[in-house]
């Protein structure tokens, strides 16, 4: 793998890129089973598309796309679009219906990445927007844990967050931080407006020049003795659909 490609694994990551960008699609590499129903048809769609089949075992494969999580089947592809500022604005001057953003502050573990962008997809979010440094690319792990989401969502990688922020609350976006510091829980806000939902990094938390950009900090309620916070991934997929449940009921 290089700059212009990457390793795609898993057999929903895979199918979502064969349906919604199959032209990013260079080899497709797996252990082959007569019997796996699924992996014919996947065989079939690439053979449609003229794209090179390659059988090995399961160590080759392992070797070839370096992840050993690759259920039977990688494919190498080229690179996923993502946007910039200017794409992000022009996507939010575009939206009929009132906003929801997932702004994720420098997440760098692609498990955590990966399970944002799934819950993100789930909950209808309408972009998704991150940091260029100090955050998780849109690795294989990434992609198999996403499930096909890292496919379908809106991504936007900026320079600086900070200032992507600041023009977002001039789109018209209201901010909402999750932050240990807040002193309401997020079921005491209205999520139903136009909403960016800034997610903090693993540990740290929101960065300070993240959290100042914010309009209000929320915090989800802890009720046990031992647990004091939550996984990223898991504190998204909840508020979320918090904004879900009151926009649709």
């Amino acid at each position: 793998m290089n700059a212009q490609t990457n390793w795609v694994i898993g057999h929903h990551a895979i199918n979502a890129v064969l349906s919604l960008n199959p032209e990013r699609c260079i080899e497709l590499c797996l252990v082959f089973s007569q019997s796996n129903l699924t992996q014919k048809k996947l065989i079939e769609s690439v053979g449609q598309l003229g794209i090179t089949v390659k059988m090995l075992d399961k160590h080759a494969l392992t070797k070839r796309c370096g992840h050993s999580q690759h259920q039977g089947v990688a494919m190498l592809t080229r690179p996923r679009k993502e946007g910039g500022d200017k794409d992000l604005f022009k996507h939010l001057d575009g939206l009929s219906e009132p906003a929801l953003v997932l702004v994720l502050d420098q997440v760098k573990d692609p498990h955590n990445f990966g399970a944002c962008l799934r819950s993100a997809d789930a909950a209808g979010v309408d972009a998704v927007v991150v940091a260029k440094d100090n955050a998780s690319p849109l690795s294989a792990t990434v992609h198999k844990v996403a499930s096909g989401a890292a496919e379908t969502l809106a991504l936007y990688r900026v320079t600086n967050l900070a200032r992507t922020l600041e023009g977002m609350k001039r789109s018209g976006l209201w901010l909402m931080g999750t932050s240990d510091k807040a002193k309401q829980s997020i079921y005491q806000h209205d999520l139903t407006s136009s909403l960016a939902l800034v997610m903090g990094a693993e540990g740290r938390g929101l960065r300070p020049l993240t959290e100042k950009c914010c309009d209000s900090l929320i915090k989800l309620p802890m009720a046990g003795e031992v647990v004091t916070s939550l996984n990223v991934s898991v504190a998204t997929g909840i508020c979320l659909y918090e904004a879900v449940r009151q926009r649709f009921g």
